[in-house]
């Protein structure tokens, strides 16, 4: 007897293999996916300006990316003893205003670059809630702690979120008209928003990328991760300590669906090679210096060698 429902998801006419160059943006799930490609050792860059919730803010860190459009010392601000800028995560805040500033800009040339030769861009939205800055008008991806007064909170409506959508992707067609999409809404639950906002914030992006992948070629595809979540495993048992986050049980699953119907089934045996290297390497051997454990390495430096003369961009610690 089943005892879930499964989601079906058809198989992607444009698979991922291991010569796919992967671009990941977009909320703290987009990391978790992004983690996994980074096991398996495939071209994978991940929220290079950290972790990004809204489609507003994705489109104007896209725009800055696509058109090079350097940060100046305008876009920046300090508070509590940092540098911050409310386009990008605290994560890249700097006590050093000049090496913020370069930071910044350096991103901006390596990931135009990573974009322009891109054959997949994943895009995980997280919320339609979003902050505004009172004084400047702007959306922001961060607010860094400043007082809230400083901001007003506004729910973006299906159009706007569906605008922004389509406006990333324009962007990045005009430097890669090669690149295919994958869109997928966050399964987290924004709970401080409310219990009711929450799912009219998840709501409007959902309509707004079927609206978006309605109107788009089959370079579009949507992956359904809050589905899967939310239909398919819909138990607390597959959710962390906090009850809104996906655990580890419920990302490997969702990958695993993703791995199904997003990956090239000839490249299967390569991700198994892969797999099989991080075991060894993770392995703990409980004599360091026997002559058992020098034959393991040796063995597995074998390994390596015969992955990576085929794969040569694939490192292993």
């Amino acid at each position: 007897m089943n005892f879930t429902t499964q989601i079906p998801i058809p198989k992607t006419s444009n698979p991922i293999d291991y010569n796919s160059r992967i671009v990941s943006l977009g909320s703290c799930f987009a990391k978790n996916i992004a983690e996994k490609f980074e096991y398996f050792k495939f071209q994978n860059i991940v929220n290079p300006f950290g972790i990004i919730f809204n489609t507003v803010s994705i489109e104007r860190i896209v725009n800055r990316i696509v058109n090079q459009e350097l940060f100046t010392e305008n876009d920046i601000f300090f508070h509590n003893d940092l540098w911050h800028c409310y386009e990008v995560h605290s994560e890249l805040s700097n006590p050093d205003k000049e090496e913020f500033l370069n930071n910044l800009n350096e991103i901006i040339e390596s990931t135009n670059q990573q974009i322009s030769k891109a054959t997949h861009i994943i895009i995980t939205y997280g919320t339609s809630w979003v902050y505004r800055n009172i004084e400047t008008k702007e959306i922001l991806a961060n607010c860094h702690k400043v007082p809230q007064k400083q901001f007003t909170k506004e729910l973006l409506s299906v159009e706007a979120n569906a605008k922004s959508i389509k406006n990333t992707i324009d962007l990045i067609t005009n430097i890669n008209k090669n690149a295919k999409f994958i869109f997928t809404v966050s399964p987290v639950r924004h709970i401080k928003d409310g219990f009711l906002e929450n799912n009219i914030s998840k709501l409007q992006l959902l309509s707004a990328i079927y609206q978006t992948i309605n109107h788009q070629p089959s370079t579009i595809n949507y992956f359904q991760s809050y589905e899967i979540l939310l239909d398919e495993l819909r138990d607390y048992r597959f959710y962390s300590q906090d009850m809104l986050h996906p655990n580890q049980l419920a990302i490997d699953y969702i990958w695993e669906r993703f791995f199904q119907t997003q990956i090239s089934e000839t490249i299967y045996p390569v991700m198994e090679a892969v797999s099989s290297i991080q075991k060894d390497l993770s392995h703990k051997p409980f004599n360091p210096n026997s002559e058992k454990q020098q034959q393991f390495l040796s063995k597995l430096r074998d390994k390596i060698a015969k992955l990576v003369v085929e794969y040569p961009f694939m490192k292993f610690e």
